[in-house]
């Protein structure tokens, strides 16, 4: 077996932080509790048929979607890791709808958390992937201080650290500190997170395309024009491109993260019902597009990257397209000439 293949998550940690010598070990503390929180969500899920966490729990949360048990269970799990570890200085979650303070005695960590526990929940009766994805912030409040909203609302340029853990027939965390994007896969007989995927990397163009294509008729005249487009027949260029659409996002990127395409949730700026975005800005695009955009692909909300787009409240929400350099550049060429 390759070292590569034996190298746990702790030890790559570790290994970046001897990178830096001004690193005080607050991040490398904070992977190993998110580390740690994905074994215990993947415990859960891979017993949930048997425990009677399966189903809706009852009640709304903050974006009126339904609550599966899974996810308050999940929301559980990283708040219980994360609160006492010393690192943060608050946590924000998509199942909130206000900023998650940190007890006053541990105040004194100098990151943010942002994250959505169980992404694609409402697919988990199916047996569908689902996922935690994360994002990580240094705060812009002083030492020492209760953290606020302003260290929670900075754009995706800025974040330390993004990432996400799929949990399917195999539990994997994908993340970037900016400098490249690595996967781990758990092994479980050994409980260890194992370096599987080194320096991930998007292939530049993929004929696979992402989208609900149920909600064809609310979208813009560009998006749908693009649509028509890698939908027909067309040896000239290459199409028609073949649809893989899961439902849930956090499978639907770490495919097109690995076999290339492109992942698209458009406004449905045509429906009266629904004429916003769906995706959270803090909790899904932004990190999913770090990863993109740090293993060479694109994000854009239609105008600007993802990574630039400034909060303005923990729950906004955006438009996404994301994938393939060559596959976002050909759907902004569509965006550009029929929707300015």
């Amino acid at each position: 077996m390759s070292s590569e293949r034996t190298c746990t998550i702790e030890r790559h940690f570790i290994d970046q932080q001897y990178k830096h010598p001004e690193a005080t070990g607050e991040l490398t503390r904070l992977m190993h509790q998110l580390a740690f929180a994905a074994k215990q969500i993947t415990k859960e899920v891979r017993s949930a048929g048997l425990s009677d966490i399966l189903g809706a729990a009852g009640h709304t949360n903050v974006q009126g979607e339904a609550v599966q048990k899974l996810d308050e269970i999940s929301n559980d799990v990283i708040y219980r890791a994360m609160d006492h570890a010393g690192v943060l200085c608050c946590m924000a979650s998509e199942e909130r709808e206000k900023m998650i303070p940190i007890p006053s005695e541990f105040t004194s960590g100098k990151y943010t958390l942002a994250f959505d526990p169980l992404d694609g929940s409402s697919n988990i009766d199916a047996n569908i992937n689902v996922g935690t994805i994360f994002s990580i912030h240094k705060r812009v409040s002083p030492d020492g201080t209760p953290g606020t909203e302003a260290d929670l609302l900075q754009t995706g340029r800025s974040q330390v650290v993004a990432g996400y853990i799929v949990y399917g027939s195999s539990t994997m965390m994908v993340y970037t500190t900016g400098h490249g994007v690595n996967g781990f896969t758990l092994e479980p007989s050994l409980g260890e997170f194992l370096l599987s995927h080194p320096n991930m990397r998007i292939p530049d163009y993929g004929k696979y395309f992402s989208i609900n294509m149920g909600n064809y008729h609310y979208w813009s005249e560009g998006v749908r024009k693009y649509i028509d487009h890698i939908t027909t027949p067309d040896s000239e260029h290459g199409t028609p491109y073949s649809q893989r659409y899961i439902g849930s996002m956090i499978a639907d990127v770490h495919r097109t993260l690995l076999y290339g395409g492109l992942f698209m949730y458009p406004f449905d700026c045509r429906d009266p019902k629904h004429p916003k975005a769906k995706l959270r800005l803090l909790y899904e695009a932004s990190p999913m597009s770090m990863i993109i955009e740090q293993a060479g692909g694109l994000s854009t909300d239609g105008k600007q990257s993802i990574l630039d787009v400034v909060p303005h409240g923990l729950h906004d929400r955006v438009q996404l397209f994301v994938g393939a350099r060559k596959n976002v550049d050909e759907l902004l060429g569509f965006l550009n000439q029929y929707d300015q």
